[in-house]
């Protein structure tokens, strides 16, 4: 046994210098060994292992080609994962490959979608196609002029950022100092939208999303401001198409105005109907799909008085009230009904 052993330690000091180790796609060859086995296989002289020494050699197949042995591992080892091979008492380290990771996250829309807006715009949704990461908003959006001059303090940059639970739709509240009339900020400053100007949003390329990959590509949504909304929304006002009964044909609701994206899924539904409510024509019409069929009688579309429009007037109230113009319309948090009858 003491003449096998010294034999094997003679053989393996001999090519010890010429051993060599290199991964050819999820196998491995080495030169330089023994052309015979050892008596303990060529486990005993060649082995792979994945992670720390503690770990135990990765199990799989040897073969011999020429004067090279070729191991192949049950299972392949990802290009990316790390590992190291031992030939004849010499290591040999393999870095995990550097996946080159093409980006695919962009800004997918941006609400509201209207491209002219008031003046008195209180925010925007910035709905991204995958997962963001946080921290970076007063960094990489911007709000241009019509000269591309960033308009400084547009919006209200505050650090907890305004995300959905799922860090994909981002909103951004325009500084409400800047829209609400007689305080501070509008006196001094000025409004951050002028009415008859042509603005743009700007969201850079650089914008990280939560695995550290930039956008496709840079954003960038024009617009055109109009005179600022001061009206409560009235939902008495809006125009219904009806369906048939006895059909699940959708029912339009116009509201002659684009509404919050956001607020409007959420806050408007039919009393004692369930169904899909989606929004159209730059958010200024409702459809709702029902589940089951219309029956022949009346139905109350139901609103939820803390709906908004674009500038922040909710139902019944205006976002701000101007001093020389007495506003008499209020509502409490609560529920407007709008009856309408199907036949």
């Amino acid at each position: 046994m003491k003449q096998v052993v010294s034999f094997l330690a003679l053989a393996l000091s001999a090519h010890a210098a010429e051993v060599a180790v290199r991964r050819e796609g999820s196998a491995f060859r080495a030169a330089g060994l023994p052309a015979i086995p050892p008596e303990g296989g060529w486990p005993a002289v060649f082995r792979v292992h994945v992670g720390d020494a503690s770990m135990p050699p990765v199990m799989g197949t040897y073969a011999v080609d020429g004067a090279d042995v070729i191991f192949k591992p049950r299972f392949a080892i990802p290009s990316d994962v790390a590992c190291r091979a031992i030939a004849a008492g010499k290591e040999f380290r393999f870095a995990a490959a550097v996946r080159e990771r093409k980006s695919t996250t962009h800004v997918a829309q941006v609400y509201p979608t209207a491209r002219e807006i008031p003046a008195n715009q209180l925010k925007f949704y910035l709905e991204f196609s995958a997962p963001m990461e946080k921290g970076q908003a007063w960094e990489r959006i911007r709000l241009l002029n019509t000269e591309g001059k960033v308009v400084e303090l547009a919006f209200l940059e505050i650090e907890q950022e305004l995300w959905d639970r799922e860090t994909r739709r981002l909103t951004l509240l325009f500084d409400p100092g800047r829209i609400k009339r007689g305080v501070m900020p509008r006196d001094q400053v000025g409004s951050a939208l002028i009415a008859g100007q042509s603005y743009t949003l700007q969201v850079d390329r650089d914008y990280r999303d939560a695995e550290g990959n930039p956008l496709t590509q840079e954003f960038r949504r024009e617009f055109r401001v109009r005179a600022e909304d001061r009206e409560p929304v009235e939902p008495s006002k809006w125009s219904f198409q009806l369906p048939d009964a006895g059909t699940r044909a959708p029912l339009l609701v116009a509201f002659g105005e684009p509404l919050d994206a956001a607020l409007a899924t959420r806050l408007i539904g039919i009393d004692g109907m369930s169904g899909a409510l989606t929004l159209t024509a730059n958010e200024t019409t409702l459809v709702f799909t029902p589940d089951t069929n219309w029956e022949s009688r009346e139905y109350k579309l139901l609103v939820d008085t803390a709906l908004e429009d674009l500038a922040g007037n909710r139902v019944g109230r205006p976002f701000d009230v101007d001093t020389f113009n007495r506003i008499t319309v209020r509502t409490n948090r609560g529920v407007v009904t709008v009856p309408f009858r199907v036949r």
